[in-house]
């Protein structure tokens, strides 16, 4: 059988990836890729619409991973799905509970690699935070998460397997009877595209899996709770407001291109200037959908009043709020997060240019769940072998 590879775009290197033999995984298809699936297995063309709206509820709506459990269909055509399709998601290998009802779980995906997931619960709506790769590319240095080397993109299907996991954990399918959306559990109503690696260099795979957690019929999260944090690829940012449409938050920390080099080094490649000019002109920028900027508090780096002043004048113009983020620190972690009073102070000067500027309340810290701590325990293992040290 001759091989078949799929490229893998990385900046500008192409990872080539060999794709599984075997029975095609329903998880992470497009309904126009179940459609062709179906009808590649014998499945009548005049039917196959009918069929992947069938499914999708199976899979999405209810969450069920066995064919024998989909009673509307016929059991001869239920027995050609079992022998053609599986329906997987990435297994769960630890769940860690935070004292403060955080939850991060460790999932394995094909390979034997490992990223993590972590549920973040609040009074008004539930947002897991899931990861787009096997670790990152970006070495951002403040981020725990970046000093892990990249080894590859996620599919579709272990993108949105995220998300069937921590519905699996939360108990949120529906009852028969329960609507979809708005009407059914919503304990996991947000998500947020902030965890391993930078969504925007694993565009495709993103935007699909992003449109299945759209689709109506099933997960039927609103775009407007899907958020995506890229540290700044330019090139696709206008992409992402056309094909995916969701809530756009940008890595920015920094105010001047000296210290951002540093603290997010594809500020060399795209800098401050070239990057809020795609900002700018992001087509779903309006009053009632801004910008986040989401802003790590480093003490003695980024946090002077000075920098406070500098952020308002970089972003006159552009709807936004700001995120203050207070440095979550991890061991050997080259800053020490800003005090409370600097950081209030900043965020004061900032909310009195006319911008909220909430600060971001740390979540999940014991167990090593917060923003930029994330980091795969198997790679860190593997590394630890090798003698590479953490």
């Amino acid at each position: 059988m001759t091989e078949i590879t799929a490229p893998i775009t990385q900046d500008v290197h192409t990872i080539p990836r060999k794709l599984p033999d075997g029975p095609v995984n329903l998880i992470g298809l497009t309904r126009p890729q179940m459609r062709d699936a179906l009808i590649a297995a014998g499945t009548p063309e005049k039917q196959a619409k009918m069929r992947v709206n069938q499914l999708w509820q199976w899979l999405y709506h209810w969450g069920v991973r066995d064919f024998a459990a989909m009673t509307n269909l016929a059991k001869d055509y239920r027995a050609m799905l079992a022998a053609t399709f599986v329906i997987e998601v990435p297994q769960v290998v630890t769940r860690q509970v935070s004292t403060d009802g955080t939850r991060k779980y460790l999932v394995r995906i094909a390979g034997g690699h490992e990223v993590e997931v972590v549920y973040i619960p609040e009074e008004d709506r539930g947002t897991l935070c899931i990861s787009s790769q096997v670790g990152c590319t970006l070495t951002c240095s403040f981020c725990h998460t970046g000093t892990q080397k990249l080894v590859r993109n996620l599919t579709p299907a272990e993108i949105v397997g995220q998300i069937l996991i921590a519905r699996d954990d939360l108990g949120q399918w529906p009852e028969p009877g329960q609507g979809t959306g708005e009407n059914g559990p919503r304990l996991l109503s947000n998500i947020v595209l902030m965890g391993m690696g930078e969504p925007l260099y694993n565009f495709e795979h993103v935007r699909d899996a992003m449109k299945i957690a759209m689709d109506g019929e099933g997960i039927a999260l609103s775009r407007r709770r899907i958020t995506l944090s890229t540290s700044g690829v330019v090139p696709e940012i206008a992409r992402t407001a056309q094909e995916i449409g969701c809530q756009l938050a940008v890595s920015f920390h920094a105010t001047t291109d000296e210290v951002r080099d540093r603290l997010v080094p594809i500020n060399k490649k795209w800098n401050i200037e070239a990057l809020l000019a795609a900002l700018r002109d992001y087509p779903k920028v309006s009053n009632s959908e801004r910008i986040t900027f989401e802003y790590v508090m480093l003490d003695g780096v980024n946090d002077t009043d000075a920098d406070a002043h500098r952020l308002v004048r970089l972003i006159e113009g552009i709807p936004a709020k700001i995120n203050l983020i207070p440095f979550n620190e991890w061991p050997g972690a080259p800053y020490k997060r800003s005090s409370g009073n600097r950081i209030h102070a900043f965020a004061d000067i900032i909310y009195k240019a006319g911008y909220a500027s909430p600060v971001r309340k740390p979540r999940g810290e014991d167990i090593m769940a917060a923003c930029g701590q994330l980091k795969s325990e198997t790679e860190r293992v593997r590394r630890v072998r090798k003698g590479e040290g953490v």
